[in-house]
């Protein structure tokens, strides 16, 4: 489904973010990114989707060449790709439907997306997504007066109304409570089992990763360090461990930042 070869980005100041990188997602994985800050997660996500672009490699999507699609292609490339954010992206003083109607931006013609017009049948969608995140009763509320674990509930909703094949979750539960983590993960581990959607979601709680990765891949200083099952990651060693986070970090208990 998404095969990634030979991946570099180096950025503007010199920065080598990802180096040479290469793996396959198959249909329907619930694939976590794991390291340390820096290790190239956020980079790797935003350059599937062309959020930024990478300087050498192939992004290949549904046999398509990402890195080689033209303007075209891409916005509908995009429409089955959606992104969840870490710090939400929502508009704040925008309500909540209004937010979770931008997911249908990739599907109207260019005078209908500046007028933020939909029709009645992506309205029903919006409110439809609401209700499976369990928040159709803050529709009308400013985005801003919702709690953080609210937003990142519009931000999923926001991701549904693209109806993708894939979500990229960029470290989407950093700024939660544990509570607020589980709940959030546990809508996209339901959309990820119920209707088989990809998933790709980087995180820092090594339980988190144990709960909820059918597959994990550990980065460091831009280069993969580790591959492994669910069940390899909880059997994981000292030396494991070490690969991805350095020679100084302490492991902690279960439910701690690992960074």
């Amino acid at each position: 489904m998404l095969e990634i070869r030979n991946l570099t980005k180096v950025y503007n100041d010199g920065t080598v973010a990802l180096r040479n990188m290469s793996f396959n997602v198959e249909k329907g994985e619930f694939l976590v990114i794991i390291g340390l800050s820096g290790s190239g997660k956020s980079t790797l996500l935003r350059c599937i989707n062309r959020l930024i672009d990478p300087t050498e490699g192939e992004i290949i999507w549904d046999g398509v060449d990402i890195t080689r699609a033209d303007p075209s292609q891409l916005r509908t490339i995009r429409r089955q790709i959606g992104m969840i954010f870490q710090h939400f992206n929502l508009v704040k003083r925008s309500n909540v439907i209004t937010n979770v109607l931008a997911g249908r931006l990739g599907y109207t013609n260019p005078i209908a997306s500046v007028t933020f017009r939909f029709p009645a049948k992506d309205r029903d969608m919006a409110m439809n997504a609401l209700k499976r995140v369990g928040i159709e009763d803050q529709a009308f509320k400013r985005a801003d007066e919702l709690s953080g674990g609210q937003q990142q509930r519009v931000g999923i909703a926001r991701a549904l109304m693209q109806q993708p094949k894939m979500i990229l979750a960029d470290e989407p539960v950093a700024s939660l409570d544990p509570v607020l983590a589980h709940t959030s993960l546990g809508y996209l581990e339901r959309m990820n089992r119920e209707e088989g959607m990809t998933v790709l979601c980087s995180l820092h709680y090594l339980d988190l990763v144990q709960r909820y990765a059918t597959r994990v891949i550990g980065l460091r200083d831009g280069k993969i360090v580790y591959r492994g099952s669910r069940e390899e990651i909880q059997r994981m060693t000292d030396e494991e461990f070490e690969e991805i986070y350095g020679e100084e970090a302490i492991r902690v208990s279960a439910g701690r930042k690992d960074t």
